[in-house]
């Protein structure tokens, strides 16, 4: 996620680093290239195909403004929804370890025992959402969080955090027996466990359900026509400014296309993705420290990216 101080209005003239513009300059340039050598062709006669009325290059841009625009509120809908089930994430990890402590941290060293496993087991889950979502592994975080057969149980599964909230389910079950919970608390705590499976499901949803398929690859394609038909219906009226103007309209397009891209996948790791290794990092602050135990640094933006 690109995280900067608020620039003024000159300075957003500017900026490049962070922008779409790295991504698309290519391209651009290439249209603008295409753009001068159809100015060229025409004013040395090589060149008679002209698009005499602007009305179908209108119309077409008109459709495209519109479809682009549904389709980037479509990604960034997906975007803002998977950061809010990372907040609601969040909420449930804090809630859940602040209860186990409260319900359990003062019975006896057993049942301390148990609140720190369930506690680290919270951290070791945010750490392996993010490693699922992105397609990494977590083995060491894992592996430091968790005890060695645990550990082991989960590192062996093909879904690492369903195979901590098992995990989870396990630990609950076995005070509910030993008579470490009642039965009111271990049902408030097992709502906390359901409240992370609802979260799971619902990553797992956006992260593998992609917007389909040719949609994507329509818009894709007729804002490449348009372009690449710009500079036929433009080159006579205004000459060697065409380039220009063809760029700027590439720009806009392009850059809408590919930032569409970016916010489809909001777990990826293009930069306007979202930050999951910090919010992971920051979950991992906040239990270490209701345990008091040592907390580790936060993650710091490099080049005004946060990972």
């Amino acid at each position: 996620m690109i995280v900067r101080p608020r620039l003024s209005s000159l300075r957003l003239l500017f900026v490049v680093r962070g922008t779409i513009l790295p991504r698309v300059l290519p391209h651009v340039l290439g249209i603008a290239a295409l753009s001068a050598l159809v100015v060229w062709a025409y004013r040395q006669g090589y060149l008679n195909l002209q698009i005499s009325s602007p009305a179908p290059l209108s119309l077409l841009g008109i459709a495209l403004s519109i479809f682009l625009g549904f389709r980037n509120n479509a990604c960034y809908d997906r975007w803002w929804e998977a950061r809010k089930h990372w907040g609601a994430l969040i909420i449930e990890l804090r809630s859940f370890s602040h209860e186990a402590i409260a319900l359990l941290g003062d019975d006896g060293s057993g049942a301390q025992q148990a609140v720190r496993r369930l506690v680290r087991r919270n951290i070791a889950f945010a750490h392996a959402l993010a490693a699922h979502l992105r397609g990494h592994d977590a083995r060491e975080d894992i592996s430091r969080l968790l005890p060695a057969p645990e550990s082991s149980r989960v590192l062996d599964s093909p879904n690492r955090p369903n195979a901590l909230l098992r995990e989870h389910d396990r630990e609950l079950a076995t005070l509910l027996r030993e008579k470490q919970l009642t039965d009111i608390t271990w049902s408030e705590l097992r709502t906390r466990v359901h409240g992370l499976m609802n979260v799971l499901a619902a990553c797992e949803r956006i992260r593998f359900t992609p917007l389909p398929f040719t949609y994507t690859v329509l818009l894709h394609r007729t804002a490449y026509l348009f372009c690449l038909l710009l500079p036929f219906g433009l080159a006579e009226a205004l000459g060697w400014f065409t380039p220009v103007l063809a760029a700027m309209i590439a720009y806009t397009f392009f850059g809408l296309d590919r930032l569409s891209d970016e916010l489809e996948e909001p777990f990826g790791k293009e930069p306007n993705d979202l930050s999951l290794l910090a919010m992971a990092r920051t979950v991992e602050m906040n239990l270490m420290e209701a345990l008091g135990e040592p907390q580790p640094e936060p993650l710091k933006p490099r080049d005004f990216i946060l990972p």
